[in-house]
């Protein structure tokens, strides 16, 4: 089939890769316009716009597609389907442009975590399985018909990168059998539960401050949604700094929340709402991200000290 590939982050990646690899037909790729970065605003590629340069691949950088010129480019390749993945919210002007139709792969099982963050969501509720959907577009986030899902099991050592990691390849094996329904007019789409379908919302800055009155397994479980980026923060004696990995140490103790209640060469103990958290690894501002006794090496945080 011919297909037009729609994408911005490295998760989206795999499934290039599988579409590339495949008998399908890649007509161009369709990403956002490359952003300035850092002092000398050197203009950055997203990394399906920099995949597309790489491999010499026809290239769209789109920052609307109000533009009638966009709707005709789209339009010209004469696309069986258009396959999305991580991008935006698209108007029905370009749904309709493919002739089977426009096909998303989302990161959850819909109609759970409908929205921008839902494998972040999935760890921060500590939930132990989750899984991949692709689906029919709709105008609406996350609300299409579904096509095909597969699951995908939490391990207890997964935090954002290593989950959003797997579910990438396994949504590429997923992209594949659904082009294959498509292909051969096997599909049979589902109607989504409206009842049963929660919200994945974007992560705010504000929600990266560790708030140590809530109960440790719940920290840990955010810091594991956020890591390794962006990182949930915390701050002692006036330097900021970002945990990237943590355990829960049981307590009966009622110890004030975020007391350090511990600390040895290899071990800094925190008092949390409910239990405590032994940080693993963590990196002070403007320094490197350090397992915790290289940390401690020359940190002169004490017994008594206090985390906000």
């Amino acid at each position: 089939m011919r297909v037009v590939f729609m994408g911005n982050p490295g998760f989206a990646i795999p499934t290039l890769e599988k579409i590339i690899q495949s008998h399908h037909d890649i007509m161009c790729i369709v990403s956002n316009n490359p952003k300035p970065m850092g002092r000398r605003k050197i203009l950055k590629y997203t990394a399906v716009g920099e995949y597309a340069n790489q491999h010499q691949i026809s290239l769209i950088e789109i920052g609307s597609f109000q533009k009638n010129t966009i709707i005709s480019q789209l339009v010209s390749f004469n696309a069986d389907v258009f396959v999305v993945v991580a991008y935006r919210v698209l108007p029905r002007s370009i749904l309709t442009i493919p002739k089977i139709g426009s096909i998303n792969l989302h990161a959850s099982l819909l109609p759970k975590y409908r929205g921008a963050a839902p494998i972040q969501w999935a760890l921060m509720n500590g939930d132990k399985t989750t899984g991949v959907t692709t689906f029919i577009i709709d105008p609406k986030v996350d609300t299409g018909d579904i096509l095909l899902q597969k699951k995908i099991e939490i391990h207890d050592s997964d935090d954002y990168g290593t989950l959003s990691e797997r579910s990438s390849h396994l949504g590429a094996d997923l992209i594949l059998d659904t082009l294959g329904q498509l292909e051969k007019g096997k599909t049979k789409p589902i109607q989504q539960e409206k009842d049963l379908a929660t919200q994945a919302p974007k992560i705010s800055k504000e929600m990266t401050i560790i708030n140590w009155n809530w109960p440790a397994l719940k920290i840990h479980n955010w810091i594991r949604g956020l890591s390794p980026t962006p990182g949930m923060s915390t701050s002692w004696n006036g330097k900021r700094m970002r945990v990237f990995k943590t355990s829960v140490i049981e307590s009966s103790e009622n110890d004030l929340p975020g007391i350090v209640q511990k600390r040895s060469k290899n071990e800094l103990i925190i008092s949390a709402g409910k239990g405590c958290l032994s940080l693993i690894e963590i990196q002070q501002e403007g320094k490197k991200r350090l397992p915790i006794s290289e940390f401690l090496r020359g940190c002169a945080v004490s017994v008594g000290d206090k985390f906000l």
